[in-house]
């Protein structure tokens, strides 16, 4: 079964920065989509970042410019450096896998709160 587990959330100031990582466990293989995914209070769940084979990335135009995200193959953790940050970021992040088409896997999500 393939575990995802988020890390690095927290409360920081307008302008600061955090980087979150997402551990993944119990896959045979890498799996060759992953992404970000943020819940703000009251909102619906929206594509922040993704990577795709050959580390191809795209981003939400939102975070363009601030947010990148990349992955480590070899220690099967995905990243999001997350800088300039503002407080329309605050949400709850949540790492995403996808193995195959009919095999998609979520994590718990880490609160990332921004202050102004």
């Amino acid at each position: 079964q393939v575990q995802l587990v988020e890390s690095g959330g927290g409360l920081v100031q307008a302008g600061g920065s955090l980087r979150l990582s997402c551990v993944v466990s119990g896959s045979t293989f890498s799996p060759p989509k992953m992404a970000w995914y943020r819940q703000p209070p009251g909102k619906q769940r929206e594509l922040v970042a993704r990577i795709g084979p050959g580390r191809s990335t795209n981003y939400a135009d939102d975070v363009m410019g601030r947010f990148t995200i990349s992955r480590d193959i070899l220690k099967d953790t995905m990243y999001l450096q997350m800088s300039s940050l503002k407080p329309e970021d605050t949400a709850v992040y949540f790492c995403y896998a996808q193995e195959n088409p009919f095999s998609d896997y979520w994590g718990q999500g880490t609160q990332v709160t921004v202050s102004s």
